[in-house]
């Protein structure tokens, strides 16, 4: 029995953040766990529900680019990006204003934040008045919610309630682009590395630095099976023959897919096979540098926890 309730109501999830809540909140890329960004006891239990490192940072959900302005300075390359994929799965790393709290910037003189696609996640924002953090609705380090129900199996008893708001159409995080000097790509997304430098007019630069932002830890996203990535289908029905004759229970993902349907059912596919009990995940590696890259980053950092 699910002891966190499921609302269909954006007023009744902006009255419980008001009130100090946290909140499953569905957005186009994946479901976030929103506290409002300036109430630092609903933060910390954001990490708390998660069982996030507190210096781990926050992404701030704001509605518009003046509440954007009261948590980050937006330069010029910031405001090109801005106008360009606001609202969208476009997270800028700017550098921080007072108002942006060493909870959720981990300490750091940065803040990320991003305006949502997802029509309840903006509506819900615009009537808390504030920005709302909204990491994603999961226990840290695991498997990423797209649906509702996925939020529950993971925060069930731990969080005030889900806004159910059907299944994430992008189906992996934001890009982040870093702001703050040479524009870099934290964290790739469907904002791709291609559709930035046409925007802001120069290129890229190839990230450097320590993890500043979300997702850049090297194992992350990772279901309780081992992931194995492969190149080819091929390559794919010739492991998944040897782990079976050597008895362990194995699926198969991203045959047959094109990059947005596998983008878009990723986390779906693993949760499942978790829920299936297999011992092993196949994926097939996509290459390419568009949605490609983000797909391929998120199965990369999957298979890294070679403890399992």
């Amino acid at each position: 029995m699910t002891v966190t309730p499921v609302i269909s109501s954006a007023d009744e999830a902006a009255a419980i953040l008001r009130s100090g809540g946290i909140v499953g909140l569905p957005t186009e890329t994946v479901y976030g766990l929103a506290a409002v960004a300036t109430d630092h006891e609903a933060v910390s239990r954001v990490f708390a529900a998660k069982g996030r490192p507190h210096d781990h940072p926050l992404i701030v959900h704001v509605s518009s680019l003046e509440m954007a302005s009261r948590f980050g300075l937006l330069n010029d390359a910031a405001r090109l990006l801005a106008a360009a994929f606001w609202p969208g799965p476009l997270t800028l790393l700017l550098e921080r204003t007072p108002l942006a709290g060493d909870d959720i910037t981990g300490g750091r003189d940065t803040v990320a934040v991003r305006m949502p696609r997802h029509p309840a996640a903006l509506r819900v924002i615009e009537l808390c008045g504030e920005g709302v953090v909204a990491p994603s609705a999961n226990r840290f380090g695991h498997v990423s919610p797209t649906t509702a129900a996925h939020v529950t199996d993971d925060l069930d008893g731990l969080i005030d309630a889900v806004l159910d708001g059907g299944k994430c159409d992008v189906g992996v995080e934001s890009t982040i682009v870093d702001c703050t000097g040479a524009l870099q790509v934290l964290r790739p997304g469907a904002i791709t590395v291609a559709d930035i430098e046409s925007c802001a007019g120069r290129p890229v630069a190839v990230t450097s630095g320590p993890s500043r932002a979300p997702g850049m830890l090297a194992s992350h996203y990772a279901p309780a099976a081992k992931v194995h990535l492969v190149s080819s289908e091929g390559d794919a029905a010739r492991l998944a023959a040897d782990l079976s004759r050597a008895g362990r229970e194995n699926v198969v993902i991203g045959v047959g897919l094109g990059i947005t349907e596998y983008a878009a059912t990723l986390y779906e596919m693993m949760r499942g096979a978790d829920a299936s009990g297999v011992s092993d995940i196949i994926a097939v590696d996509p290459s390419g540098p568009g949605l490609e890259a983000a797909v391929s980053d998120r199965l990369r950092k999957a298979a890294a926890d070679t403890a399992r």
